[in-house]
């Protein structure tokens, strides 16, 4: 498991049955500064959404995850959940803001 500033990714078996190809690579674009999670090299690598959830394919050799802020993190072949940390306060449970 990887922690990339507020987005958690770790290794799973698949990319669930019915999720949602997107025609994009960011995992998460933050909310105060604009900046984004994104995987830089697009050959062979797919995003994918469900429920909550993105769920990250990676065909090609390596999925280079960046952030401005954060070191970037290298992924292996494979399929990766990715999803947002969460807080929680007496009032709600909520997403945690980047």
């Amino acid at each position: 498991m990887w922690r990339h500033g507020d987005v958690f990714i770790q290794s799973c078996d698949q990319v669930p049955e019915g999720a949602k190809k997107l025609p994009h690579l960011t995992l998460a674009k933050g909310e105060i500064t604009g900046h984004a999670h994104r995987v830089l090299e697009r050959d062979g690598n797919q995003l994918y959404e469900f429920g909550d959830s993105m769920f990250l394919l990676v065909g090609g050799p390596r999925a280079t995850v960046t952030h401005e802020e954060h070191a970037p993190i290298e992924l292996e072949p494979g399929a990766y959940r990715a999803w947002i940390q969460r807080e929680y306060s007496p009032e709600a449970i909520r997403r945690v803001l980047d």
